[in-house]
């Protein structure tokens, strides 16, 4: 009889307490990829993808792809990944956490000083710290402090020790930013061709569609990355060539991507292919 493989085992127990998870391989990178997603093409993030486009079965996207589902896990397709399984992750904000990852003394003694204190964990080089919460993950918002919630994974090593404090408004805030990091110079918007008036009824249609772009980013439950990109083309495609698009109305558009998980990158990506897809990056 062949034993079941430790992680395995461990990724079942996560299961029946509501905890997505998924296997790692050597140096802590998710397995993959299937052939649609190869070279991690997909950035790790099916969503990017039209619904239903991507069928691979195995665990090949990251922190998408950890689950709570038996089936899944137990499924001949996961298999070999949890035999070859060399630690197991979960998706920190599918939990209902947030994961403030600590990478040494230093920044253990920031968090000492400046977080209320809350549930730990002890890893190879400094702790997680575990809050009741999820929110959007981000790197480097300290020295040798990352952000792990939503569309990120972390380690499992352990339920950890101390009490889960709901996650305070100080956690929140690290991920903030300036405001001229919204939107990075190297993006601009066409220049006018219209005399910089907008052709379009008055200065309220832009302002309404500007807000009615935010609450589209804002309401996406799915495929964000497509949405955001989708959100940008048709702003573009009304008010691209007319001049009347600031940097007040790009940043408002970015943060409301960010706020949904979308890293800085990503939106200039987006609203730089937006650009070319509709032959604005040259006017």
């Amino acid at each position: 009889m062949t034993s079941t493989p430790t992680a395995l085992r461990t990724a079942l127990d996560l299961a029946a307490h509501g905890i997505p998870s998924l296997p790692l391989r050597e140096g802590k990178v998710p397995f993959g990829n299937c052939p649609t997603c190869a070279h991690n093409v997909c950035g790790g993030r099916p969503n990017m993808k039209a619904p239903g486009s991507c069928t691979c079965p195995a665990p090949c996207h990251g922190w998408a792809a950890a689950t709570t589902d038996h089936g899944v896990i137990n499924s001949p397709t996961w298999a070999r990944a949890w035999h070859e399984a060399a630690a197991v992750a979960y998706h920190p904000g599918g939990a209902g956490v947030t994961v403030v990852d600590l990478d040494n003394a230093e920044a253990i003694a920031w968090a000492r000083a400046s977080l209320p204190a809350t549930r730990t964990v002890p890893t190879t080089r400094g702790e997680h710290w575990l809050y009741l919460g999820p929110m959007q993950s981000a790197n480097a918002v300290q020295p040798g402090v990352d952000i792990k919630s939503m569309m990120a994974y972390a380690r499992w090593l352990g339920p950890g020790t101390g009490t889960m404090t709901v996650l305070p408004a100080v956690v929140r805030a690290l991920p903030v930013k300036e405001p001229t990091a919204v939107r990075p110079a190297a993006v601009s918007v066409p220049a006018p061709a219209g005399g910089g008036q907008c052709p379009h009824r008055t200065p309220t249609y832009l302002d309404r569609g500007i807000a009615m772009a935010e609450q589209r980013i804002t309401a996406a439950r799915e495929a964000v990355h497509a949405t955001v990109y989708r959100t940008f083309l048709a702003v573009l495609s009304t008010h691209g060539r007319c001049g009347c698009l600031t940097d007040a109305h790009t940043a408002r558009l970015f943060t409301a991507a960010q706020a949904k998980g979308e890293t800085a990158r990503h939106c200039t990506d987006a609203w730089t292919n937006a650009l070319n897809t509709l032959g604005l990056s040259h006017v």
